[in-house]
């Protein structure tokens, strides 16, 4: 067993790393994310109603950012859970909806000051459903779940842990001139390599990448889907965390993270672009199918903002009143549009198309 498994970790070198991080092939690497990061940035505000991408994306990354940590769901119980509030809902999908929450609450907090600590808590606590802080115990380790070896055992002490996490917030706000998403790679690093919780780590580290990307301006929005990346590429992503750790190897996990930015801004793209081109089918079908006093932009758009809509949605649209706006969806489910679904007491009504378009 090497060092940093026998015991904790406790001599975790501070930020900045003590080497030179923007090599060529770095520098090769973060051009070519920046290049797409900043398209992404452009096309994500093209759509009329930009909630149609960020209620989606973000759900998605919650459900996979989860999967990660082994809580998994599908996208129906999200979709349905998101819409009928009063159905009985399973732990896994209540934990996803919860990461969605803390993603969300994590980008109102930027709104008004910084990522610090006391944010870094805060969304762990709203992930994990838990009052608890840093870990103030010791032998917490990351082991092999299959044959329990210790793969690695993170810094112990409450005040140590602190100091390090401090060191991080002063790295992130730090104007350094390195180049922002080479420094969001190495925070996530350290916050993977502190481990400051008991769980929720993981989940509140790809947050953090978020956030920070929105801190920096690099997006207006949380429309990035990095964990589908690291879901994908997940047995390179836990090796070269750990070449950090014994080698100081930074350059194979900075061109990896920087690879993930280029690949799911890309593929986040290719998504606005299928959203688009399906809104304005749907709009074109509506318009020809539906009564003149059913059929408006606005109603269609709503359809767009999550797979399942209900009577009030529209009502708390101002887009009908109760009776009237029953009458709409099931005009919509009449023209093909959507499909209808009993859900407890509630009847919800399904945007077919755009469910298999989001689950492909």
């Amino acid at each position: 067993m090497s060092d940093y498994a026998n015991q904790p970790y406790n001599i975790l070198p501070l930020l900045p790393p003590d080497k030179t991080l923007e090599t060529p092939a770095v520098l090769k690497a973060s051009i070519a994310a920046n290049r797409m990061l900043a398209e992404l940035k452009g096309k994500a505000v093209s759509l009329p109603n930009p909630d149609i991408l960020i209620n989606n994306v973000v759900l998605q990354e919650a459900k996979a950012s989860s999967e990660i940590e082994n809580v998994i769901t599908t996208n129906d119980k999200l979709f349905i859970a998101l819409s009928a509030k009063d159905q009985q809902t399973d732990p896994q999908t209540k934990e996803v909806l919860r990461y969605r929450k803390a993603l969300w609450e994590g980008v109102s907090a930027l709104e008004s000051g910084h990522l610090n600590q006391q944010l870094y808590v805060r969304i762990m606590q709203i992930i994990k459903e838990t009052e608890e802080g840093i870990r103030d115990d010791s032998g917490t380790v990351i082991a092999n779940p299959r044959t329990r070896e210790i793969i690695y055992w993170p810094p112990e002490g409450k005040a140590l842990i602190q100091d390090l996490l401090e060191n991080l917030t002063e790295y992130m706000q730090a104007d350094d001139n390195t180049d922002p998403l080479v420094k969001m790679a190495v925070m996530h690093y350290q916050f993977e390599a502190i481990h400051p919780f008991n769980d929720g780590n993981g989940r509140t580290g790809r947050i953090l990448n978020i956030l920070y990307l929105i801190h920096q301006k690099l997006l207006h929005q949380p429309v990035l889907y990095l964990s589908d990346y690291v879901i994908s590429h997940k047995p390179e992503y836990y090796r070269l965390l750990r070449g950090v750790t014994e080698q100081q190897d930074w350059e194979p996990w900075l061109i990896f993270m920087l690879k993930a930015v280029e690949v799911t801004a890309e593929k986040t793209m290719k998504r606005i672009d299928d959203i688009r081109i399906l809104l304005d089918e749907i709009l074109e079908e509506a318009k020809h199918k539906l009564p003149d006093r059913v059929y408006s932009k606005e109603l269609i758009e709503l359809l767009f903002e999550q797979p399942y809509c209900k009577v009030k949605f529209l009502v708390d649209r101002n887009l009908a009143k109760r009776q009237t706006a029953a009458d709409y969806l099931k005009e919509l489910e009449s023209a093909g549009i959507l499909k209808s679904k009993q859900v407890g007491r509630e009847m919800l009504y399904l945007n077919t198309r755009l469910y298999e378009l989001l689950s492909s």
